[in-house]
């Protein structure tokens, strides 16, 4: 296996409930800090890192919005919910030696630097993990989408989609047990065969500016590391 690694600049999307553990609500500092040490042992290979943060540990807007709540109102509370990840994540990757900056969509000027592309794109060449909050800025729009979105705004040769399940299966595993893992598919397939891996606006995105994305368990010790120097883990939506 190379010790180099196989792509120079990669987006890792985590949703928010992989910041909230076992119970998948609130921050579990534990799960936090995992996350932290497994991001840098793939800084660690020179890779440059760009994260993007989701809000469901908190508040989920299409839950709220069936609830009362104004759609848009309620994605506006999601993008907050993801600033509090970022935050998060931002102090347990310090705290491991890494220089991490928060950009997000949305102005909070006091704790986090506002997204302007081309700075992102610095702060990576400069080995900076940077940490993307607040979606797209815009209600409607999932986190997933903002992956893709920022993905291509960088310039990243890959979206690496954080779970907790092996990667992409024919049904639910969790409640289908004998669910077949599909270790390749065509984003097309995916999106005929009804599989909620990412949303139809994610995919589309990413395969117009022909990102590949890599969905795999991450909360399986060294995965993130294994996967950047070219193991084959997970399942690889493929153009």
């Amino acid at each position: 296996m190379p010790k180099h690694p196989r792509w120079k600049r990669i987006l890792l999307k985590l949703s928010g409930e992989t910041f909230g553990g076992k119970g998948q609500f609130g921050l579990d500092i534990a799960a936090i800090e995992y996350i932290a040490e497994e991001v840098k042992s793939a800084h660690d290979f020179g890779c440059e890192i760009a994260l993007v943060i989701g809000g469901g540990n908190f508040i989920r807007g299409e839950k709220l919005s069936k609830i009362g709540i104004d759609r848009a109102t309620a994605d506006y509370m999601g993008m907050l919910g993801t600033m509090i990840n970022a935050l998060a994540l931002q102090s347990m990757l310090e705290k491991h030696g890494l220089h991490t900056r928060v950009l997000s969509a949305v102005t909070a000027i006091e704790i986090a630097e506002p997204f302007i592309r081309r700075r992102a794109i610095r702060h990576m060449e400069k080995g900076r993990i940077v940490v993307f909050a607040g979606g797209t800025g815009s209600p409607y729009f999932s986190t997933d989408t903002a992956a893709a979105l920022r993905a291509s705004e960088v310039n990243a040769e890959v979206i690496l989609k954080a779970t907790n399940v092996e990667g992409v299966y024919e049904d639910d595993p969790k409640k289908n047990k004998r669910a077949k893992f599909l270790p390749e598919i065509n984003p097309l397939e995916m999106v005929k065969r009804g599989l909620r891996v990412m949303d139809l606006t994610a995919v589309t995105l990413a395969m117009e500016n022909k990102i590949a994305t890599i969905v795999f368990d991450v909360f399986k010790k060294g995965n993130l590391r294994r996967l950047i120097l070219g193991e084959k883990i997970g399942s690889e939506i493929k153009m």
